[in-house]
């Protein structure tokens, strides 16, 4: 049985291949972008399969709107692609309060916004499964993205509550986290702070060095997360796992280092 699939920011990187994925299978495709112009040649390659509509995750009526055309169209929904937004590089010092709150509204809000939105229908149908797309950004961090790494380990605060929120309703959420892709994240979808030349040496010691995935690789493991029966609630992609694994451990340890120190703030038991 075909999905129905909602996806945000699909003119290009994983939105545009995500979209592309399920349309070549055979799904049907709500695809929006902040520009319409952007994803007007999915209609002509992909026909009545596709409704491609103009949206800015930002405005929060607009983005109800295009959820009651899409059921208006369709008649249902099945999978939600929380994927619109971009990077902010900054030191946390460097940032304006624009910036800053530019970074919340989309990666944050409007990603609340559209899950908002989804709810309802998703919640009618007793089924549906939300893709919050995080990335790696959302379990670790880097200097000089502060802002960006807030928006997304916000985004997966929010899911870990929801997905307890909403599994009696047979609605499944998972934050997809890639890793680092050959998309054009960088030239088109990031916007840099005033650099302050303070920070030259922290930014040229911490540099990241990146191994780039083929983001057309992606497309079978995001069919398979909306194909299982039991979705995972997050799901890496990529090869960073065991670097991510021992940032984790590190915390543990950490916790388990200061355990006596923390069971003492406990205080005394009160029954």
């Amino acid at each position: 049985m075909s999905k129905v699939w909602i996806i945000t920011g699909t003119s290009t990187g994983f939105g545009r291949l995500w979209a592309e994925a399920a349309l070549e299978r055979g799904d049907r495709v709500v695809a929006t972008a902040r520009n319409l112009g952007t994803v007007k040649d999915l209609t002509g390659r992909f026909g009545e399969n596709v409704l491609t509509r103009e949206l800015d995750v930002t405005d929060r009526e607009g983005v109800f709107t295009a959820f009651d055309h899409a059921v208006h169209r369709f008649g249902r929904i099945d999978v939600v692609v929380n994927n619109a937004g971009y990077g902010h590089f900054g030191m946390v010092e460097e940032l304006t309060e624009r910036e800053l709150r530019q970074q919340m509204e989309t990666n944050f809000f409007g990603a609340t916004w559209v899950t908002q939105a989804a709810l309802p229908v998703l919640r009618r149908q007793r089924s549906g499964h939300l893709l919050q797309v995080t990335s790696e950004g959302g379990v670790r961090a880097y200097p000089g993205i502060g802002a960006y790494h807030a928006s997304k380990w916000a985004l997966e605060g929010l899911s870990e509550s929801l997905a307890q929120e909403v599994a009696g309703f047979g609605i499944h959420v998972t934050c997809v986290e890639p890793g680092a892709y050959a998309t054009d994240w960088l030239d088109r979808g990031s916007r840099h702070s005033t650099a302050s030349p303070d920070y030259a040496q922290t930014r040229a010691e911490t540099a990241a060095e990146f191994t780039i995935g083929t983001a057309a690789a992606t497309k079978p493991a995001i069919l398979a997360l909306v194909d299982a029966e039991n979705p995972p609630r997050r799901l890496l992609l990529g090869r960073d796992f065991p670097e991510i694994e021992a940032i984790y451990q590190d915390r543990l340890q950490t916790w388990r280092d200061w355990q006596p120190v923390s069971v003492a703030a406990f205080g005394t038991q009160v029954n």
